[in-house]
């Protein structure tokens, strides 16, 4: 079945692309790689690909991102409510650790401007924190007070 659909799939023009990227996503993912196996690269759908792949790049750094506010908000907890720490902020802070180095060793690229990144995640982070913890902001530092060294380093946890 999944031949005669392959099939199907590899006789249909390329006015009919945008439809299918469309109406059926994976058919359409299904269709485009076995034209790239076959190296029929003038009828792939370019335009499309081209934004499948910039998205994919943008989920990645949405990923880090996310996860950077997850891991500053729990050492900000750790560090500005000491007598309410507990093995759940331990464990976010070394899940967050261990999936932000994951992120970074099949991208590598998204380590350029790291310190920038955090800056702007950190301001999330005092944000949900505020919310989280009823501590305003105004008595939090203005910038990141931890490196991308100490968000890294499985040894740091702010006293």
């Amino acid at each position: 079945m999944l031949q005669y659909l392959m099939d199907t799939l590899t006789h249909m023009d390329t006015s009919n692309e945008k439809s299918l990227y469309d109406s059926d996503f994976y058919q359409w993912t299904l269709h485009n790689a076995n034209l790239l196996r076959q190296g029929r690269l003038t009828e792939l759908d370019i335009e499309n690909i081209a934004e499948e792949l910039e998205y994919m790049g943008n989920s990645s750094k949405r990923e880090l991102a996310s996860r950077l506010v997850v891991l500053i908000m729990h050492l900000l907890k750790w560090q500005y409510q000491p007598k309410r720490r507990s093995r759940s902020w331990g464990t976010t802070i070394i899940t967050q650790r261990a999936e932000i180095e994951r992120l970074l060793e099949n991208s590598p690229s998204l380590k350029n401007n790291i310190e920038t990144v955090i800056d702007k995640e950190f301001i999330t982070a005092k944000r949900m924190f505020e919310v989280e913890t009823k501590i305003k902001i105004k008595d939090l530092p203005a910038t990141c007070p931890y490196t991308f060294e100490q968000l890294m380093d499985d040894g740091f946890l702010p006293e």
